[in-house]
């Protein structure tokens, strides 16, 4: 089993009413008021309380605190409790945080306490989440560090399960240098870099130690979108829907996604229209078909075997879709081409209707930021918009932008991509920056390394996607997807689109599993 031990005090907690007063107080030593307050120092004695009492309730909620709440310092403890106490559900929920977190992980005290067997379990498996190869050579590293004396002699299979064909030449020089120092270290006869060089130099490119492959529960779903073509009557929007199946991380620093085909969209094709999920299920609105006045649309779906819903009041491309309180909301964008619009509708789903909605808000609302004005002019504004209260004002951010992406990521947003004001022309826009909402500011962050253009963007295991586009200086095609870390604060090229590149649209799903395999 995974160590388990208490962890120290953190902030986080959660308090439930109407539990058994004598019963927690004897068997947990808890004082007991209305409110029992749970946090990682009780959660633990709580739980193994409330499974012996047979309270429900009070298991659900520790439970779900646990699954909320977890972290880097609390994800191995949660692990090995869920496995001695038989919580499938929860261990499962404590290994996937492990394998997505593992370079946090790995830097926490309760990893360099786990048993040998657990740590060569993570490092075989494939879903391991890391940037580069050498994350996982700097654990192993660190755990044997912990206690070099008993642990060297498991140096080497540790060293096997390190996949060094993965790593760049650059990579592999840290690789010796650390190994040649521990076998000069050990007392016994440990040969540790011999294994590693032969490893990184002839291991065959195309074997299943040579990448790692995660299947994330969650996918990242693309729909429609349209292709560069500068005949415009060449151009062929599409109706596809494709997901991304697994993420692989390959020698060198090479990223691929596997992308497979979901479907089609039951309307005509579609671009600069708007998707949300809401409870389990994608909305698709809005749009083009093509240029001219009127193929902006005002259709709408949901993926109850593609349910056609009530028609927006008004038609509109180019528009935000975000969900509010289990509300849908289609915000400003283009009610013909080139003819901008402020307006706001909201979706009722227990209605099957939509309601106009005027600009408004205070916390608990709605970002928006930059866009276009009346006159097409790219603006550095940022609002917090409220359905009932209004707009408020924010800082600015420092780059005017539009066509742009906003994620957020660990209670910040993410701007990025887009095209700003040059003169009296645009010009792409490769500058990123982070607001924070409690402190009302921007921090810059390293710029995108190509233009995005009309992107699509989604946030995938608090990773921030940039999806296709294109550039405005040249008018050429990025098919790419870049991948933003907060840990690391860098994008890295993690593959292609799969069809379409510009004006797509991109969300997160849960996929049931016969779709995945």
């Amino acid at each position: 089993m995974f160590t388990c031990g208490m962890k120290e005090s953190h902030q986080n907690s959660i308090s439930f009413p109407c539990l058994p007063a004598p019963e927690l107080e004897a068997l947990v030593g808890f004082s007991y008021s209305r409110n029992l307050t749970i946090s990682w120092d009780s959660v633990f004695e709580v739980t193994i309380v409330a499974l012996q009492l047979q309270f429900r309730q009070a298991v659900l909620l520790c439970l779900n605190f646990m699954e909320e709440q977890m972290n880097p310092a609390s994800c191995l403890d949660v692990a090995s409790f869920a496995e001695a106490y038989g919580l499938s559900e929860l261990l499962d929920e404590a290994k996937d945080f492990v394998l997505r977190n593992f370079r946090e992980v790995s830097t926490s005290a309760k990893f360099r306490d786990l048993p040998v067997e657990k740590l060569l379990e993570l490092l075989h498996c494939d879903g391991l989440c890391v940037s580069s190869e050498l994350a996982v050579f700097r654990a192993v590293i660190s755990w044997i560090e912990a206690n070099p004396e008993e642990r060297l002699t498991h140096a080497g299979l540790l060293m096997s399960a390190v996949r060094f064909p993965l790593m760049t030449f650059r990579e592999f020089r840290e690789v010796r240098a650390i190994n040649l120092q521990m076998e000069c270290f050990a007392d016994k006869n440990v040969e540790l870099y011999g294994s590693a060089l032969k490893e990184f130099g002839f291991s065959l490119p195309n074997s299943q130690d040579c990448y790692r492959v995660r299947k994330p529960k969650d996918v990242l779903v693309v729909v429609g979108g349209d292709q560069l073509n500068c005949d415009v009557g060449q151009r062929v929007p599409s109706r596809e829907m494709w997901f991304s199946n697994s993420l692989r991380s390959g020698t060198g620093l090479v990223k691929e996604m596997e992308w497979r085909r979901l479907g089609e969209i039951p309307d005509k094709p579609k671009f600069r229209h708007g998707v949300a999920v809401m409870q389990g299920k994608l909305y698709v609105a809005g749009g083009c078909y093509f240029y001219a006045k009127d193929d902006v649309m005002k259709s709408a779906y949901r993926t109850d075997s593609w349910m056609s819903l009530a028609d927006m009041n008004e038609a509109r491309s180019n528009f935000s879709m975000a969900v509010h309180e289990e509300r849908l909301y289609a915000i400003g964008g283009d009610r013909e081409i080139n003819t901008n619009t402020e307006t706001v509708e909201m979706y009722n789903q227990d209605t099957n209707s939509w309601s106009i909605y005027t600009a408004g808000a205070v916390k608990g609302g709605i970002f928006i930021s930059g866009g276009f004005d009346c006159s097409y002019s790219c603006l550095a504004s940022m609002f917090l918009y409220h359905p009932d209260r209004g707009t408020t004002h924010l800082s600015d951010m420092t780059q005017d932008r539009a066509q742009h992406c906003m994620e957020p990521l660990r209670g910040h947003l993410i701007v990025a991509g887009g095209v700003c004001n040059l003169r009296k022309f645009y010009t792409d826009q490769l500058a990123c920056e982070m607001y924070d909402p409690e402190a009302d500011s921007w921090t810059a962050l390293t710029p995108l390394p190509v233009p995005h253009v009309g992107a699509a963007s989604a946030v995938l295991e608090e990773k921030v996607y940039v999806l296709g586009g294109y550039s405005q200086e040249d008018y050429t095609e990025s098919g790419l997807v870049h991948r933003f870390e907060h840990s690391t604060r860098r994008w890295e090229n993690v593959g292609k689109v799969p069809s379409a590149v510009t004006d797509i649209r991109a969300c997160i799903l849960r996929l049931p599993q016969h779709l995945r395999h």
